[in-house]
Order: structure tokens, then C-alpha cells, then sequence
């Protein structure tokens, strides 16, 4: 996991892009990552950012090892 913070229970990242395409471009290829482990993020898109927050709620809000290794596959794509 390069570059999350772990703050208030969430794992917290923001990727940055060279346009708003290749954003949603990786937002569209970790969908189909997330719905294989079924584990779903918060996340947001302004323009090239997409901001991405991950916290278990079955887990009481908290970081668990699901959350790290979304993290971990967000990282690779």
C-alpha cells in the first residue's frame, strides 16, 4: 500500500491523472477489481483526482484486511 493514510478508520488515498479520461478510464477498470472481491469504496472524481476512502461497515467502521487489499489492488492498476 503506497502513499494511504489511515486516519478517523478509513485507509484514505487520491490518485492523480493527466486528464479527466484516464481517471474515469481507472475508475471503470477498478470497478470490475471491486465487484471480484465485492468490497466497495467511497470515492469521488474531480476532474484528473479521484479521491478513495475505505473503511469495513460490516466491521463497525473500521480498517480491516479487506480494506488493505483493495488498497493494494487499487494500487496496481
Amino acid at each position: 500500500m503506497i502513499n494511504w493514510k489511515e486516519e478517523n478508520h478509513k485507509l484514505s488515498k487520491t490518485f492523480s491523472f493527466k486528464t479527466f479520461g484516464e481517471a474515469m478510464a481507472w475508475m471503470v477498470k477498478a470497478s470490475f477489481e471491486i465487484e471480484i472481491i465485492n468490497h466497495h469504496p467511497e470515492w469521488t472524481n474531480v476532474y484528473n483526482k479521484v479521491h478513495v476512502s475505505l473503511t469495513t461497515h460490516d466491521a463497525g467502521n473500521t480498517i480491516t484486511e479487506k480494506d488493505k487489499q483493495l488498497a493494494e489492488i487499487l494500487d496496481l492498476i
